[in-house]
């Protein structure tokens, strides 16, 4: 038995991709009639294909099926001003999304330390998916200290944007104080939310916004699709 027959699934279509036998947008034959075409187990077949998407190549979507890439992963900039809008504007990717759960609750430890609060203390936890150009992209929860922003859901549904309730707060302009980025193997909820194969990996960004004084305003944990974004860490410096 070949351990290392999924190499050769992989280099095989990679070279269908390039040479143009497989456009943009093809949706690829299911798993099992790939196992078919190539001679091989469903495990190789599965193996070759997720590395593939790892590689940007193809764009697999949970209940959909496997497809060829149709445009580059999108490129989302971090830098001391980091901001959703800006960043998927600058790709020409039409930015939709929706709320899916807030509340108030407790401060875990993790939280507390992030936004300089007490451990326990009242915070706003505001979840969120983020779709770019239909597909999800990202899911995740922004905290907020509940004292200074006690309605912060109810001002980003009427305000439309999270720079236009900070706004409403006085605050004029805020910075990105801290970004923590790793890699990890999607959960099957966190696979099913963002409509991606659950063998693709998920990146986690952990990051905190402060204000011009440096105070931490929001502290967040944010589930990005490895298989659909790529980060560049700017070196901006104003």
């Amino acid at each position: 038995m070949n351990r290392h027959r999924w190499r050769d699934i992989r280099d095989a279509l990679q070279q269908d991709i390039r040479d143009g036998v497989l456009e943009p947008g093809v949706k690829l034959p299911t798993e099992p009639r790939l196992a078919e075409i190539y001679g091989a187990g469903r495990h190789s077949v599965r193996r070759a294909v997720v590395e593939l998407a790892k590689a940007g190549l193809l764009s697999v979507e949970q209940g959909r099926g496997t497809y060829v890439q149709a445009r580059p992963l999108i490129r989302y900039s971090i830098g001391r001003r980091t901001r959703l809008h800006q960043n998927m504007d600058a790709e020409g990717v039409s930015i939709s999304g929706s709320v899916t759960g807030a509340e108030r609750l407790p401060a875990t430890a993790r939280v507390a330390q992030n936004l300089k609060i007490d451990e326990g203390a009242d915070v706003i936890a505001t979840s969120r998916i983020t779709l770019g150009d239909g597909v999800p992209v990202s899911i995740g929860t922004i905290y907020h200290d509940a004292s200074r922003f006690p309605d912060f859901p109810e001002r980003r549904a009427e305000l439309g944007s999270t720079t236009a309730v900070y706004a409403s707060y006085g605050i004029e302009d805020y910075l990105r104080g801290s970004t923590e980025i790793h890699s990890r193997p999607a959960r099957s909820d966190e696979a099913r939310e963002l409509h991606q194969h659950p063998d693709m990996p998920v990146l986690v960004v952990r990051a905190v916004d402060v204000d011009l004084e440096t105070n931490p305003i929001a502290f967040s944990e944010v589930i990005w699709s490895a298989a659909r974004v790529k980060f560049s860490i700017s070196q901006e410096t104003t």
